[in-house]
């Protein structure tokens, strides 16, 4: 790339697909949503929805079922089922970080930026993600949508929340964020991040960060040290 590369003194890492390969957990704790509310596999309706999900990835999950389910109860309903069943299944150990996530995120750390986890997952998931792969301490900041007001992405406000609490940058031109889908490219337009980047380990790819407003794709967060200290 020949795009300069600003000063960045925060990261917003994604989790899923990101920093976190979880092969394809989200779809299966979608069956376990749908169930729920009687949709299943085989019906139509249940093929249309799976659709939706896997175009939303990135989004937050309750207003993935929100808009899906067309109730608060109903989504509710559905999302505390998903939670309940990935949680499960991270439990199980069928999550690990993608190759190089936590080598990389220990040198943005060491070249003294501030690094923080987000995610469209609920908190009591999140922090399943967490314990499974021992990472309660490798950040001084974890996001899920509630934490940063209710709102996840596409909206700005965990990168924007990010920004407030760590007081690690002094613009948000200073801020990168990075994830790997459409979604988590538009919530850094929107925040004003001086770097967006898209990384080819997850849901979406270049075309979708392009048209979402990336000003770097990268195969993997691994790439991501390299790059802020401008030979990437």
């Amino acid at each position: 790339m020949t795009t300069p590369t600003p000063d960045i003194r925060l990261v917003a890492l994604d989790m899923a697909g990101t920093t976190v390969a979880d092969g394809g957990l989200v779809e299966r704790a979608f069956d376990a949503a749908a169930g729920e509310l009687d949709v299943e596999p085989g019906m139509p309706d249940h093929a249309e929805k799976l659709a939706h999900v896997r175009a939303t990835m990135g989004e937050s999950k309750i207003s993935v079922f929100r808009h899906l389910f067309g109730t608060e109860d109903l989504a509710r309903r559905a999302n505390a089922a998903f939670e309940r069943s990935y949680g499960e299944l991270v439990d199980g150990g069928l999550i690990a970080p993608v190759p190089g996530a936590r080598e990389a995120i220990e040198a943005l750390a060491a070249d003294g930026r501030t690094v923080a986890l987000t995610t469209g997952f609920a908190r009591v998931t999140q922090d399943a993600i967490l314990d499974a792969l021992g990472w309660r301490d490798l950040v001084p900041l974890t996001l899920c949508p509630a934490d940063a007001g209710g709102r996840g992405r596409p909206y700005p406000d965990m990168v924007l929340a990010a920004f407030l609490r760590t007081k690690a940058a002094e613009s948000v031109a200073q801020v990168a964020v990075v994830g790997d889908t459409s979604y988590d490219m538009v919530s850094g337009v929107r925040a004003g991040a001086g770097l967006v980047a898209g990384v080819r380990t997850g849901a979406h790819g270049d075309e979708a960060f392009r048209a979402a407003g990336a000003t770097h794709v990268l195969d993997s967060v691994a790439e991501l040290p390299a790059l802020l200290r401008g030979v990437g």
